[in-house]
């Protein structure tokens, strides 16, 4: 029911991105993409670019006075720091590029250099080698996360439809290197949402809702930055007030859990999703592990209900009513500022690997952007579901779906 693209280089004129498949007659201005970018922006952490770049959204099609028409938005981000880029990023042919094989560091620096000395971890050396290109700053610019700056004003746009239907999403940092929230296995449901849902307003560095390990956790990437390393860690974003029914059990790319684990899979740096307490769960027997249903008496939206909500709201790729709970892996940034041995690509001899301006954990401000790939997939799910090409359609849709599951 969605799809969007992306293009742009890290270092290129702009980021661009276009929707296609939000209904006419959603409200949506400016400020509702720029809030969520303003949270990428920040956090503990991140690297020099962030003093150079403003990160503000301009919405070049699909929306009129301040209502969306049902066509596709158009949305471009400037990049600052292609001013100081514009040789090296030229649309235009050059008549040369240095090569460093045969130009030591820091001659030419003003010039545009092959780049050869690929960085263990990145996708530099298997790009290079795919695409059959010499110079790994082709493969550096569009592998970059700073891709993600398009993802997250998407997922802003996605956010707005599913609030028209009482879905609201959060996220909050609960390990960063070895220091870890710990919190008892057990169903917190709203109480925690709403902790986590402010917790940007209360800690905006590193985004924990405990004040003592959040602490801890400044304190982890303090050292690392002194000892010019990295640090990777896990994000936990929950969606609540989901209704029943999203998704499919009858084939499996129809399977939510699937679907969101795909879409937060393809977040850079991340090499693993959990969904629920799907990791501990794999150590317990089955009596601990399932959500035992009861029913309410009453004429609430939905007369059952868990105590416990370890699956994570999710079963037989199914949403259950439960809040939706993923968490994602981030691995440490590949850019080190010791870097570690690699060869150069053309002279095969020994080398250091690149060093690329980077964050030092990004773990912090990628909350967002797990935020934003969750609100996509519930959007399109939602849109599967209830469809409507105008968004009073598919809250109207959705009111006939909620007056239909309160007989159950």
């Amino acid at each position: 029911m969605l799809r969007f693209l992306t293009a742009g280089e890290s270092h290129g004129q702009a980021e661009i991105a276009i929707l296609e498949g939000i209904p006419a007659g959603l409200s949506l201005t400016r400020e509702d993409i720029q809030n969520d970018l303003d949270k990428r922006k920040g956090g503990a952490g991140r690297g020099g670019r962030v003093f150079i770049e403003k990160d503000q959204v301009k919405i070049l099609s699909g929306v009129r006075h301040g209502k969306t028409l049902g066509s596709p938005i158009a949305l471009i981000v400037e990049n600052n720091d292609y001013a100081n880029w514009k040789e090296t990023m030229s649309i235009d042919p050059l008549k040369s590029i240095v090569d460093y094989s045969t130009h030591p560091r820091g001659v030419l620096a003003s010039h545009p250099r092959k780049i050869t000395n690929p960085r263990p971890g990145h996708a530099d050396l298997s790009g290079l080698v795919k695409y059959g290109f010499d110079d790994i700053r082709n493969v550096i610019e569009r592998a970059s996360a700073r891709e993600t700056i398009m993802r997250v004003a998407i997922g802003a746009l996605c956010r707005k439809l599913l609030l028209e239907i009482g879905v609201e999403i959060a996220s909050h940092t609960i390990q960063i290197g070895e220091i870890k929230l710990i919190r008892v296995q057990t169903f917190e449901g709203p109480t925690l949402f709403e902790k986590v849902k402010r917790v940007y307003d209360k800690d905006p560095e590193i985004r924990c809702i405990d004040d003592v390990v959040s602490k801890r956790m400044l304190a982890e990437i303090d050292n690392a930055r002194r000892a010019k390393n990295t640090l990777g860690g896990v994000v936990e974003t929950i969606a609540h007030n989901v209704p029943v029914g999203l998704g499919s059990y009858v084939q499996w790319d129809r399977k939510l859990d699937g679907r969101l684990a795909q879409a937060l899979m393809s977040i850079h740096s991340v090499k693993a999703v959990e969904i629920g307490d799907g990791v501990v769960n794999t150590q317990l027997f089955g009596s601990q592990v399932h959500d035992e249903i009861l029913a309410s008496q009453g004429e609430a939206l939905q007369s059952f209900f868990r105590k416990t909500n370890r699956a994570g709201g999710l079963e037989g790729g199914v949403t259950n009513g439960e809040d939706i709970v993923c968490r994602v892996y981030h691995k440490p940034i590949s850019t080190l500022g010791n870097p570690l041995d690699s060869v150069d690509i053309k002279t095969k001899q020994k080398t250091k690997a690149l060093i690329e301006r980077s964050d030092i954990c990004v773990v912090p401000r990628a909350g967002v952007i797990s935020e934003a790939m969750v609100a996509y997939v519930l959007a399109d799910a939602a849109l599967e579901k209830f469809a409507g090409d105008s968004s009073e359609e598919f809250k109207r849709n959705y009111e006939g779906y909620k007056r239909q599951i309160s007989n159950f």
